[in-house]
């Protein structure tokens, strides 16, 4: 989206058509079982999951409890951003302004309303920064690069942090995540995600799914 086109639209309309242009799956997806292996440092977990028609993540034949905690809590977080939901749904009760912008064309956009206090970065169509009030905490997720299929685009490579809303200190270290998509019958779906973490002391994570196939 050029520049020319950004200024002539509000900060609700382009934050809308970002927010409308993503991924996610339509009312009609069937959901899926697959494979799951996890490896996390030196210990490693075999799953079997199935995300239910109704978005339900259901994880079992674990080999290791942690692991399948581990396990749900991923596939949880994939399906919460696949999941459709309209921008008056979210959005109603919010209102948007433009903030700064930047010399590369990304554009912000502060909410106030239900939601005050968050905000977001736009460019070319696509939300590049997220921060948000979340269960008395702030997470921050900047999305580096990312995927542009027909039907929306998808973060590929992001990174996220966490900190206390009241003094700004960072409660987490940075988390970097690198997702890669399959796409079977006509839906994409995560085929592995990789977890690094800027604090040494939290270990390398890695997440793959296989034998993905749709309910019939």
């Amino acid at each position: 989206m050029s520049s020319q086109i950004q200024t002539s639209l509000s900060a609700q309309e382009l934050f809308q058509a970002a927010y409308e242009r993503r991924y996610t799956w339509d009312r009609e997806f069937p959901g899926f079982t697959a494979a799951v292996t996890l490896v996390q440092g030196e210990h490693t977990t075999h799953a079997q999951v199935q995300v239910t028609p109704d978005l339900e993540v259901v994880v079992t034949e674990s080999s290791q409890e942690d692991g399948e905690k581990a396990i749900f809590e991923q596939l949880r977080e994939v399906v919460i951003h696949r999941v459709r939901r309209s921008f008056s749904d979210v959005h109603g009760k919010n209102s948007f302004t433009f903030g700064d912008r930047l010399g590369d064309g990304t554009v912000e956009i502060l909410v106030d309303g239900a939601a005050a206090g968050d905000r977001y970065r736009v460019r070319d169509n696509i939300i590049t920064m997220v921060h948000r009030h979340i269960h008395g905490m702030v997470v921050t997720i900047h999305t580096l690069t990312y995927e542009v299929t027909p039907l929306g685009y998808l973060p590929v490579l992001y990174e996220s942090t966490y900190s206390n809303p009241s003094t700004g200190t960072t409660q987490s270290e940075k988390t970097i995540h690198q997702d890669h998509y399959i796409q079977v019958g006509g839906y994409y779906i995560l085929s592995d995600r990789s977890l690094r973490y800027t604090d040494s002391t939290q270990p390398y994570s890695h997440l793959l799914l296989s034998h993905v196939r749709l309910y019939s």
